[in-house]
């Protein structure tokens, strides 16, 4: 109510400001032909002012709320993989039967430019993942997983999250998954039907991991470098990866 009553009093003041300066204009000039003229020509102008100023304020508004939601958005996607992704990527690298194939393309560090990451991103999604769920143990998978389950459904409920197309699509295919491991009470001789069946739904997971993954890792090198420096010597795609520096 305090709010409404100052505005009013605020917009009363203004309009009785204008006046009074009009009533100063034809007591100090005696035209009042010039000085309807100019009021009428300034109301006609007014709408295209406001209109002009209404579309540069949406515009200036909608520009900041965008860098704002980004930015809050890449803060979730680094505490993602700060705390569970790259250790997810790590457990999937054992079911890649061609891990060092792809480890070629993504041994990111310092030198690395937009190109680099662009590039990388491209062969990543053309990438023909031989994912195997027999050649690594599905036990250790899903107990890390189910370790991981309620950050999982956390990142589920963000709104901003589940907004931004790519990145959902990672969260429900690593999600899904999870579930489709959990809903197994024995992992030991499934059915031949069924690892292949798994090996598509890690492929799956692994690919949009990975993109998302470099994306991340573009993003901390450009805005948080100190940061950068840590990811890179956490690579899981590095064999002799280690936090020590050397």
């Amino acid at each position: 109510m305090k709010k409404i009553n100052s505005t009013v009093i605020i917009f009363l003041v203004l309009i009785g400001i204008s006046v009074g300066l009009y009533g100063l204009q034809l007591d100090l000039f005696h035209s009042p032909h010039d000085t309807y003229f100019y009021l009428l020509q300034d109301v006609a102008f007014l709408p295209m002012q406001v209109a002009i100023v209404t579309v540069v304020l949406q515009s200036m508004i909608s520009t900041r709320e965008k860098k704002e939601r980004l930015k809050q958005l890449n803060m979730v996607i680094s505490s993602f993989f700060g705390e569970v992704g790259t250790d997810i990527i790590v457990d999937l690298n054992e079911f890649n039967q061609d891990r060092e194939g792809i480890c070629e393309h993504l041994k990111i560090d310092g030198r690395w430019q937009k190109k680099d990451f662009a590039k990388a991103i491209a062969i990543v999604r053309a990438y023909d993942f031989p994912m195997d769920a027999r050649v690594g143990d599905l036990t250790v998978l899903k107990r890390n997983l189910i370790e991981k389950h309620s950050f999982f459904h956390m990142m589920l409920q963000n709104q901003n999250l589940l907004e931004h197309e790519t990145y959902s699509d990672m969260l429900w295919a690593v999600f899904h998954l999870m579930d489709e491991m959990i809903a197994r009470d024995n992992l030991n001789n499934l059915p031949q039907a069924d690892l292949q069946h798994l090996s598509l739904d890690i492929q799956r997971a692994y690919s949009t991991l990975l993109i998302e993954w470099v994306n991340y890792m573009e993003h901390l090198k450009t805005e948080y470098p100190y940061l950068f420096s840590l990811a890179v010597r956490k690579n899981p795609f590095d064999k002799n990866r280690s936090v020590v520096f050397q």
